[in-house]
């Protein structure tokens, strides 16, 4: 069992990464404060709070093409609203106080009364159903979610109805991805340059992919923030997110790779939270092209490959070799037999598949996809080199990488993923369908299981479903799932009432500066 399994989801605090070294670091590290520039917390308390990530915010849009990026995401909880969230494994009422259903395909939705959006105007029943409806109808990444809805109605001024062609098992797991949008305005030419939403901050400014300014909403149901501001900037670079967070010009900052978390060692003003993650590495292989249609090749590639000793030593106890394509904090996951790292092996089984004289491919992934990944990459391609696959690396920028992932235009490709909803159902059955065919995989005994899980409101058997899911995906060996990533944040001390949480997703209207 990993040091992040057996605590299953349950707060920890803790240094991560200081394994690989050898070195034991306190949760509360020591040594400087912030220099007398007057950017830190303490300089006054009057400047935004400055929470940077290493993914750029490129689109408000929370029904578009960004819809499930980790950075839209990030910036759409803090401006929109959900009718419901999630509290642990469980859901949690938020614009929606309650529901029930009537019948197996029919959910009722009674929803917080004196709610505004960030223009004064009150939301309504009429704002969720155009929401929900132009997330239903759209073809962005979400799509496959809202495939089974039927009708979406508003009776009244507070009560939402959905009804769908089949019970739907997933449904309040999917609505934590629904933000609510006025639906007077939606349809406004620029309006997502400056949208208005009915979340705890408002838009103050925002340049895409560089910063997203917020200021606190006049008012919001659970409160308004004491925050005088938050802002979002764009720094990729972790060296560089660790330098602003030790002088102060950043308060909040995550991804945390292991080596940059062991040079704030002896920094005074510091600590570090983590939260085993829903993050994780995966390598997918195109099995639709040759020679990665032949799963005895893919599976070859499995045993060329010492994750342990590659996890271990890039990222130490920061991240778990996964044993099964979703990490162990997700609802459905079932551990699999590894598979043994036995190099004569795959040699082995690549002459059986006809490559005797090895195999001529190439890996993309885009540089900021996750931390030491292209460190991670290259080790992957040096294992696969001693078996004789020759890897050609192709880092790409990410809009490039998008266009030939969609396009099926690649051989093998490394990204990080997050199963957002905490959900199976998320990963598994949108990405791992035949419809889908996001890898070229398609197994039509894979996508019954993944069906039937969807399609009952039975947890339990949604539970065993998926446990067969992820053996089926396993065995196939449709990809590598390398690790999976602790969520660790680093903060001033200066930053109270901040959570943890798994999907790299803070919510930032509770928290203060001291």
């Amino acid at each position: 069992m990993g040091p992040m399994e057996g605590l299953g989801r349950r707060r920890f605090l803790t240094i991560l990464g200081a394994g690989a070294a050898g070195v034991s670091l306190p949760t509360l590290v020591a040594g400087c404060a912030p220099g007398g520039s007057g950017t830190g917390p303490a300089a006054g308390g009057s400047r935004p709070l400055s929470a940077a990530f290493y993914q750029a915010i490129n689109d408000l849009d929370p029904h578009g093409a960004s819809a499930v990026d980790e950075a839209s995401l990030l910036a759409n909880r803090q401006i929109y609203d959900t009718l419901v969230g999630r509290d642990g494994d469980k859901p949690a009422p938020r614009l929606a106080t309650s529901w029930q259903q009537p019948d197996d395909k029919t959910w009722e939705f009674t929803l917080r009364d004196g709610v505004t959006f960030h223009d004064g105007t009150k939301l309504t029943s009429a704002d969720v159903k155009a929401s929900l409806d132009r997330l239903a109808k759209s073809d962005g990444p979400q799509k496959p979610l809202w495939s089974m809805i039927d009708t979406i109605e508003a009776p009244d001024p507070l009560t939402v109805r959905i009804t769908t062609t089949a019970p739907l098992g997933t449904l309040l797991a999917n609505l934590t991805l629904a933000f609510i949008l006025p639906a007077a305005r939606m349809g406004e030419a620029g309006f997502f340059r400056k949208p208005i939403g009915s979340g705890p901050f408002a838009v103050k400014s925002f340049t895409p992919s560089a910063q997203l300014l917020l200021e606190p909403a006049k008012s919001h149901w659970a409160g308004a923030s004491k925050l005088p501001g938050l802002r979002l900037p764009y720094i990729p670079e972790a060296s560089t997110r660790m330098t602003s967070l030790q002088n102060g010009e950043v308060d909040v900052t995550w991804i945390i790779p292991p080596d940059e978390l062991k040079r704030l060692q002896g920094v005074d003003g510091l600590r570090i939270e983590s939260e085993p993650g829903l993050n994780y590495f995966l390598t997918w292989f195109n099995c639709g092209r040759e020679p990665f249609s032949d799963p005895r090749v893919r599976r070859a590639l499995h045993h060329a490959l010492d994750l342990k000793s590659i996890v271990s030593n890039l990222y130490g106890d920061a991240a778990t070799v996964m044993d099964a394509p979703i990490p162990p904090a997700v609802f459905g996951h079932a551990p699999q037999q590894p598979y043994a790292y036995d190099p004569d092996l795959a040699k082995k089984e690549l002459a059986e598949a006809g490559h005797a004289d090895g195999i001529k491919t190439s890996l993309m992934w885009f540089k900021d996809t996750g931390p030491l990944a292209t460190e991670l990459a290259q080790s992957i391609i040096s294992a696969w080199a001693k078996v004789g696959v020759i890897v050609e690396p192709q880092q790409i920028e990410k809009a490039a990488w998008i266009k030939r992932l969609t396009a099926l235009d690649w051989d093998i490709e490394l990204q990080v993923n997050t199963v957002t909803t905490g959900d199976a159902d998320y990963t598994l059955g949108r990405l791992y369908t035949s419809e889908a065919n996001r890898m070229g995989y398609k197994n039509k005994e894979l996508d019954g299981i993944l069906t039937e899980a969807r399609t009952t409101s039975d947890q339990e058997r949604r539970k065993s479903l998926y446990g067969r899911a992820c053996e089926i995906i396993w065995r196939d060996a449709v990809g590598v799932f390398p690790a999976a990533l602790a969520a660790t944040y680093g903060l001033r001390s200066t930053v109270q009432q901040f959570v943890p949480v798994a999907n790299s997703q803070p919510e930032f209207r509770a928290v203060t500066t001291s």
